[in-house]
């Protein structure tokens, strides 16, 4: 079974977090909500409160895949978070899929990871895309790294992480159940 972690910070934007978590356990990922703050109940940013499976320092394993959801604040609070950016740098460093949508692109920028890499962010954002090859598809994929421009393109970027976890063939099956 795929492990993948998707990290909620206050202020995290909701519809791309919880279609992204929806989408890959109908797939049959093992998807762990982390918070990173010292509470399970992290707070979205548009008043929804989501209960994450865990907290943070409870992450215990090498994930397949992890991912970033946008919003604001909640972006600068994962860009902020020590252990998570460590542990950002360890998994990419490892060769393991990091993915992040809306401005969360922007946190794999500041650490270095889209050089000359195909990356797309939250329109207005590319700023913080350092040292990557910009584009403005709805879904970027070079190497390991997977980014998605924002809310309206939740779907195709859970449906491409879908594809790249457990083949075209899953990802089309998961895309017909959803009558996208």
């Amino acid at each position: 079974m795929k492990e993948i972690c998707i990290f909620l910070a206050d202020g995290f934007e909701e519809v791309e977090a919880l279609t992204t978590v929806d989408l890959l356990r109908r797939a049959g990922g093992n998807v762990h909500m982390v918070s990173v703050t010292d509470n399970l109940c992290v707070h979205g940013a548009h008043g929804i409160d989501i209960v994450a499976d865990c907290l943070f320092d409870e992450v215990n394993n090498d994930p397949d895949m992890l991912i970033l959801p946008g919003g604001m604040p909640g972006t600068i609070h994962l860009k902020e978070h020590k252990g998570l950016t460590s542990f950002l740098k360890s998994q990419f460093e490892a060769g393991r899929y990091i993915a992040a949508i809306c401005a969360a692109p922007t946190v794999l920028g500041y650490l270095g990871f889209l050089n000359r890499k195909q990356a797309c962010c939250y329109p207005g954002m590319e700023d913080g895309l350092t040292d990557a090859d910009v584009t403005f598809n709805p879904v970027s994929v070079d190497g390991t790294i997977i980014t998605s421009r924002g809310l309206g393109t939740a779907i195709p970027f859970a449906l491409t992480l879908i594809e790249i976890l457990f083949g075209a063939e899953k990802s089309k099956e998961i895309k017909t159940a959803i009558v996208y």
